[in-house]
């Protein structure tokens, strides 16, 4: 008998239901998130048929440990969207009713009618997924430190816009370090010349001539205060921030540095390295969102649907139009969006391209967008025929004139 599995995920807890090829429910049972839970999983399973990894899974995430452990024992787990879980309810009922027991069993159901028009999880290699993992986490830490560095800016402007004038980018180690020895106008009047060169020696950079001098005038430049206490109550706030930033900055460096030995050791590095514009850490982004299984996507349009820079037609009658794509992966669709950017550098077959776009009135992002469809088409063809990329080969002779090229 088939049956098939949906699982409403929950931090506390997992409600579990099993339905037939008939839709009959034969059980609902709520589980642990441990590994007593998954024992009970298993044990129900087993009870309604022979081999329970043989059951399709529907579950509304494709991360955590019960995912982890539902791929380990074999099964073929499907990532539903919550946004498709909440239509397929309101063909049980209309009045906007839910429950977790009665979510499991929509998740089930939709295995059971419509498991052909969803996707299995990918199966990526354990070192694409702890590429993924780096990458992800590796570009949270950039937003978390961005984060942290707006905060310090918004503090500055309010008693201590020197500091701005004498370091605009408030993540380089020597702004960091003097901001640290001297984060309010009365300490930064007191710094010296010698003490300046010496934080700037200490942060790495030295002291290019004039620009201590530049630095301790900025300093010194004459500017409204705020009163005394509450500018020392400001001066605590900074230290603090500086001290946040200082650590995330070494976090970041850590997380780098262990992502790029890790995508140096997956095979997929050899064909993305050669890659223009797409750095270690571009390509690291992208091969943790495409993964490592080459039957994911079996056309490049496929890939490029994904990362949504492909365009989506919606027609109704007479009316026709072709959008942006907005549903996408979206951190796939910001590397390729950055890779796209420094190609038109690296490589001058993509800047032509991206010239011919701009000439036939393509915005910057448009353009942009166009040139990392193309991109993407010839990446998704080195990967499944395993050769490194050749920007030679990516780029044919152009069209002999714009008509073509905006076809």
């Amino acid at each position: 008998m088939e049956i098939t599995c949906g699982i409403d995920w929950a931090e506390a807890h997992h409600d579990v239901a099993l339905v037939d090829h008939d839709g009959q429910r034969l059980a609902n049972q709520r589980i642990d998130t441990g590994i007593t839970g998954f024992g009970a999983l298993m044990a129900l399973l087993a009870d309604h048929v022979e081999d329970p990894s043989t059951v399709a899974v529907a579950i509304e995430t494709e991360k955590g440990l019960l995912v982890a452990a539902l791929r380990a024992a074999g099964f073929t787990v499907y990532a539903i969207n919550p946004r498709a879980v909440a239509r397929y309810r309101e063909r049980y009922a209309q009045a906007g009713g839910k429950s977790d027991p009665g979510d499991a069993v929509v998740l089930a159901d939709i295995l059971r009618t419509d498991k052909h028009l969803h996707r299995a999880l990918p199966a990526v290699s354990e070192l694409g997924a702890a590429v993924k993992v780096l990458a992800r986490q590796h570009q949270e830490a950039i937003w978390a430190r961005q984060a942290a560095v707006n905060r310090l800016r918004s503090l500055l402007v309010e008693f201590y816009p020197q500091a701005l004038a004498a370091f605009p980018n408030l993540t380089h180690k020597a702004a960091l370090e003097i901001l640290g020895a001297a984060p309010t106008p009365a300490l930064g009047l007191k710094l010296t010349r010698s003490r300046i060169v010496s934080l700037l020696r200490r942060s790495g950079r030295g002291n290019r001539p004039g620009l201590a001098e530049r630095i301790m005038a900025e300093f010194r430049a004459p500017a409204l205060r705020q009163p005394e206490r509450v500018e020392a109550a400001f001066g605590q706030a900074v230290a603090a921030l500086v001290d946040t930033v200082t650590a995330m900055q070494a976090g970041i460096a850590k997380l780098e540095t262990t992502m790029n030995a890790e995508f140096a050791e997956h095979g997929d590095a050899k064909i993305l390295g050669p890659a223009p514009g797409l750095g270690p850490i571009l390509a690291a982004r992208v091969l943790g969102e495409i993964g490592d299984d080459r039957a994911r996507f079996e056309a490049a349009a496929n890939l490029r649907a994904f990362a949504g820079t492909a365009p989506i037609t919606r027609a109704s009658g007479k009316s026709k139009t072709v959008r942006t794509r907005h549903i996408r992966n979206r951190r796939l669709a910001d590397a390729c969006h950055w890779w796209a950017f420094a190609a038109i550098s690296a490589s001058p077959s993509a800047r032509a391209h991206y010239d011919r776009r701009r000439a036939i009135g393509d915005s910057h992002n448009a353009a942009l967008r166009n040139l990392a469809n193309k991109l993407l088409g010839r990446l998704w063809w080195c990967l499944q025929n395993n050769e490194p990329w050749d920007d030679h080969a990516a780029w044919p002779p152009p069209p002999q004139n714009h008509q073509q090229v905006a076809a």
